[in-house]
């Protein structure tokens, strides 16, 4: 493991993105920022944090034999290594909110992106960064958004929390290079928000009822529709409403 600590910057994403553009990192390469002043979620949606109060980080990992059609099960496994480490430190009724944001109750913990690097249709690697709410007690205009801190009434070791991170990663992303595949998606799917309770939907302007099933294999979201039939989503083809 190689860790480059940074007092602040744009994006820690960006920053292994240029060192890929000229010769891929060591496995395992791992950047970390006291102040990420760009960070970016999914669909370029912006990632708030104060500084030094979260923890804001990315990770480089050589999956020279994944398919390309097999990528989600790199979602997956962050997800659940994500989840696992909060389950460490305590934090109740933890969920994963498809694809993977991570959730106590309904608020949001931590969210996820996640860069491929694909040449001439060959996977190489994935750029993994994450943003852990843990001792920030204030979030602008963001009802949705909590910390591991407001969570607990406690503060956290931001150290501690990062290396259990790194060591749930390292086990999750183990699975997925010697293609345990089922067992990714299994822990996955046990810990989905709403899974297998009623929810309200929303797709373009219709809304409609459903129950959460799962996810497939290429990451779309399986709902069980009123009429009985088990429809697929693509990324914000669908929002759940909760």
């Amino acid at each position: 493991m190689y860790i480059i600590k940074l007092n602040a910057i744009d994006s820690t994403n960006a920053y292994l993105k240029d060192m890929v553009s000229a010769v891929l990192p060591k496995d395992f390469t791992v950047v970390i920022a006291d102040n990420q002043t760009g960070g970016r979620g999914q669909m370029g949606t912006v990632w708030q944090t104060e500084t030094g109060k979260n923890l804001t980080a990315s990770v480089f990992k050589l999956i020279p034999k994944l398919k390309v059609e097999d990528q989600f099960y790199i979602s997956m496994a962050v997800s659940v290594a994500i989840y696992k480490s909060l389950e460490t430190f305590k934090i109740p009724q933890l969920s994963v909110k498809w694809p993977n944001d991570i959730l106590s109750a309904d608020k949001k913990l931590c969210g996820t992106l996640i860069e491929n690097v694909i040449k001439s249709n060959k996977f190489e690697g994935s750029i993994i960064g994450f943003g852990l709410n843990i001792n920030q007690k204030y979030f602008e205009n963001l009802p949705k958004a909590s910390s591991m801190s407001l969570i607990t009434g406690q503060l956290f070791d931001k150290n501690e929390v990062f290396l259990e991170i790194l060591k749930q990663l390292k086990i999750q992303l183990n699975l997925l290079t010697t293609e345990k595949f089922a067992e990714i998606k299994n822990q996955y799917e046990t810990s989905l928000f709403r899974k297998d309770k009623p929810s309200t939907f929303k797709a373009k302007d219709k809304m409609f009822s459903g129950i959460i099933k799962g996810v497939t294999n290429t990451g779309q979201l399986n709902v069980w529709t009123e009429d009985a039939i088990i429809k697929t989503f693509n990324l914000k083809e669908v929002t759940l409403l909760y």
